[in-house]
């Protein structure tokens, strides 16, 4: 194999097709909401796509068997909008795969219809924030009004986006089609489960389907646990050394 290919199950012509990535990244939220949307919503596999800029290796079965490292599309079909969601293990490792790797998305959703992206990814702060906030960048400025009815924050994010969560809608761009990427907050260092679910619901809104997130919601607080139990040993540790000195420690901010 020397170039990415989408093979294709079924031929497509979408109405009105949006395209919504779960691809992994910071706090794996992207790939938290891919494989939530495609279980709840009962997604139907349509295509896989095959890259020699993934990782050199393959997956064994539990039944002996063996499967090559592929992103998988998924049709959801919706009152509003016919979504394709993008799920994957893996992303391209090098600049030039990713750039190979996001061409061929885009010509495969060009030509089954897609008219809109919707990259999801996560937003570092380095805080755990109870209330975490969703951050967006556009590629037209009309989304931003559309995007902000939803409560999702503009002109705050800073930085770049890597991979393909910001390379998919950018280029998208240059082939006629909008963009948006929305990120959700979170500290970055775990998988972030509250805010995948922030984007599940906001979502559900902007492209008017029901959903349940009663499974995730459990996720969500059995990890707020988890990482609470975390901050309190943080803080022992932190309080420790300053009682046992009556100091401050100065590598200790």
């Amino acid at each position: 194999m020397k170039d990415t290919v989408v093979i294709e199950k079924e031929k497509l012509k979408l109405k009105n097709g949006v395209l919504i990535t779960g691809l992994p990244g910071i706090g794996l939220i992207g790939r938290a909401v891919g494989k939530y949307l495609v279980d709840q919503l009962k997604g139907k596999r349509v295509s896989d796509l095959y890259s020699p800029h993934f990782p050199h290796q393959v997956f064994m079965t539990k039944k002996g068997g063996m499967k090559l490292i592929r992103n998988k599309f998924y049709l959801v079909k919706t009152k509003k909008a016919d979504l394709i969601i993008m799920i994957g293990d893996v992303q391209a490792i090098t600049s030039y795969g990713q750039y190979e790797v996001a061409d061929t998305v885009l010509e495969y959703i060009k030509k089954i219809g897609v008219k809109r992206i919707i990259t999801v990814g996560g937003y570092s702060t380095g805080k755990i924030n109870e209330h975490r906030k969703v951050f967006g960048v556009v590629t037209h400025k009309k989304l931003v009004a559309e995007l902000k009815k939803y409560g999702v924050v503009f002109g705050t994010a800073r930085g770049s986006i890597v991979g393909a969560a910001g390379l998919l809608p950018a280029l998208g761009k240059l082939k006629g089609l909008e963009g948006a990427c929305l990120m959700g907050e979170t500290h970055g260092g775990y998988v972030d489960v509250s805010s995948a679910k922030n984007i599940v619901v906001l979502l559900s809104k902007l492209l008017d389907f029901k959903i349940d997130t009663t499974k995730l919601e459990n996720k969500a607080k059995e990890g707020e646990k988890v990482v609470k139990k975390i901050e309190e040993e943080l803080q022992k540790n932190m309080i420790a050394p300053y009682e046992a000195t009556g100091k401050d420690v100065s590598y200790i901010r």
